[in-house]
């Protein structure tokens, strides 16, 4: 573990994420995740998405999301490149992609008053 693989458990108050080195760390109802940082989609920092209802974590860029226990993308993109849009084909295209290339997952705990991600 590296001194920047770990955020001020202050700045994660429940359903929220936030950045910790390489890792995307969330509090999903009191519990602390981390996931790689790149959505495999485009690339998106996903350390600026957000979490759902259903406590998967949203892509900021086209609303891919994953669950955060596993790393699978849930959902596909709505759009690419800007566009915002329906594209079913390309959609289900990205989630096989995905399927091969899942979110990489860590356990993150409390630690004092971080919130560290462990190797």
């Amino acid at each position: 573990m590296s001194e920047t693989d770990r955020i001020p458990a202050a700045q994660l108050p429940p359903g929220t994420v936030g950045r910790a080195g390489r890792w995307t760390v969330g509090n999903r109802d009191g519990e602390y995740f981390a996931v790689s940082r790149r959505c495999r989609h485009q690339l998106a920092d996903l350390s600026e998405g957000s979490l759902d209802a259903d406590g998967c974590l949203v892509c900021p860029w086209h609303q891919a999301r994953y669950d955060v226990r596993t790393g699978d993308m849930v959902e596909g993109p709505r759009g690419f490149l800007g566009y915002h849009g329906p594209t079913p084909g390309y959609t289900q295209f990205v989630r096989g992609y995905a399927r091969v290339l899942r979110l990489r997952v860590r356990r993150a705990l409390r630690r004092g008053d971080d919130v560290v991600v462990e190797a």
